[in-house]
């Protein structure tokens, strides 16, 4: 089956369905959830405890984790899903108005665009996207169907950090001229790993999706797939992405991406099967605009196997501005210093993560609910180009050198090899595939 044919099918089952704003405040919303490692099972178990909404649909290719996903949201709803393997299953359903997508990188951009031309808003995970090329198609299709597509970017609706942006626009450390993003802390080592034979709970096929068939090496899943190049976008995307996030909104240029990227990264510490980096250094650089006429720049630090914190926080931002500085931890808290670094403010996490992606989910389903076009906290234009910041990154560290990207065009000047990488190759005729969107 291609793409086309799918697409036309779920279109047909969309159209004959309920309105994506026909939830009225005393019924549920139907939810599907899709990729359940730890974060997947996660929002299944957390969605599944609310009044409100209905976990309907586990999904995965790894029938063990759909399976034990499903007896946590019966223990946390009290009422036992349909469990899958196939998320077409899920979109084929008129009753389900919206899914969790919690899938390897390589399946976000398949995923959610399938379920917008199926009729289903979309909570995906970070990066939104696993290229710039996808992350663009994802917007398109998300304003095409007038869908609520909300990224993974908890951080956005925490208290501390909304008081942090605050005074920030308020002018609190003056004109914030570079942002710092770092991402400290130590992973493990994958190892160097043989083909092998999937086991039998696994549809291995099904989790490649529209990527190139490879044979299956069992230290790429699970999770260890994030630093491969074909299903990842490594440690910049997997976590540096909140951190980067975070320093776009507070420059004020979360809504557009860099004149030039300039990166250096390589392995210093791993000797395994890792594609990407495990210490990187980026620098980011933004031209004025008439709206904004500072130019800016952001700085981003990765090393992977560094057992410390930089500044109190081991994925942190700092804002530097004219007067003074802000030091932020996404999940801990933020310090603001005047002249001569005396302290001026300070406020502590309002809650754990899990409280925060709480309440991330609660501003999902209230923008589902409102049906009026309303735009979450981390609506996907903006997921998009956080996402496209970690992509510009990784390329520019991949190929030592700097880029110069045309934001309009959403492509790299005068660099062949570099563009290449700004999109992926598909399996022939997959009906995932994005090939010819």
């Amino acid at each position: 089956m291609t793409r086309r044919t799918a697409v036309k099918g779920l279109a047909i089952a969309g159209a004959t369905g309920p309105s994506l704003f026909a939830k009225g405040a005393n019924e549920k919303i139907i939810i599907g959830a899709i990729g359940l490692g730890g974060r997947g099972r996660g929002h299944a178990k957390m969605l599944a405890a609310r009044s409100d909404v209905e976990v309907a649909f586990v999904c995965d290719a790894d029938l063990n984790r759909a399976e034990q996903s499903a007896v946590e949201v019966e223990k946390a709803g009290g009422k036992r899903p349909q469990v899958v393997q196939d998320l077409r299953k899920i979109l084929e359903d008129q009753s389900v108005d919206a899914i969790t997508v919690a899938t390897p990188d390589h399946w976000h951009a398949p995923a959610t665009i399938l379920a917008c031309e199926a009729g289903k808003h979309v909570y995906v995970e970070k990066p939104c996207s696993h290229n710039v090329r996808e992350g663009r198609l994802m917007v398109e299709a998300a304003r095409k169907h007038d869908h609520v597509v909300q990224v993974g970017t908890q951080a956005r609706n925490s208290v501390h950090v909304k008081r942090a942006m605050e005074l920030i626009r308020d002018g609190a450390i003056g004109d914030v001229l570079v942002a710092k993003a770092w991402n400290s802390q130590k992973r493990r080592d994958i190892g160097h790993g043989k083909p092998g034979k999937p086991p039998a709970h696994l549809d291995y096929d099904l989790w490649l999706g529209p990527a190139p068939e490879v044979p299956y090496f069992e230290n790429r899943l699970h999770y260890n797939w994030h630093w491969r190049h074909a299903f990842g976008t490594g440690d910049m995307g997997n976590d540096g992405v909140h951190e980067l996030d975070l320093a776009l909104w507070g420059l004020g240029i979360d809504g557009r991406h860099p004149e030039s990227v300039s990166g250096v990264g390589n392995k210093l510490f791993f000797d395994d099967d890792q594609e990407f980096p495990d210490t990187q250094n980026v620098v980011f650089d933004y031209a004025p605009i008439e709206d904004d006429p500072q130019r800016k720049q952001l700085i981003f630090e990765m090393r992977i196997w560094a057992p410390y914190n930089i500044e109190g926080y081991d994925n942190g931002n700092a804002f530097y501005g004219t007067k003074g500085f802000i030091l932020l931890g996404k999940n801990n808290s933020f310090r603001l210093y005047g002249g001569k670094n005396v302290l001026i403010e300070e406020m502590q996490a309002d809650g754990a993560n899990a409280q925060n992606t709480e309440i991330h989910h609660e501003d999902f389903l209230n923008c589902i609910r409102a049906g009026n076009g309303k735009r979450p906290q981390a609506d996907i234009e903006l997921g998009h180009y956080g996402a496209s910041a970690c992509h510009l990154g990784n390329i520019a560290s991949r190929l030592k050198r700097t880029l110069f990207f045309d934001g309009d065009a959403e492509k790299i000047q005068g660099d062949e090899e570099a563009n290449a990488l700004l999109s992926r190759t598909y399996r022939d005729n997959h009906w995932a595939s994005l090939a010819k969107s």
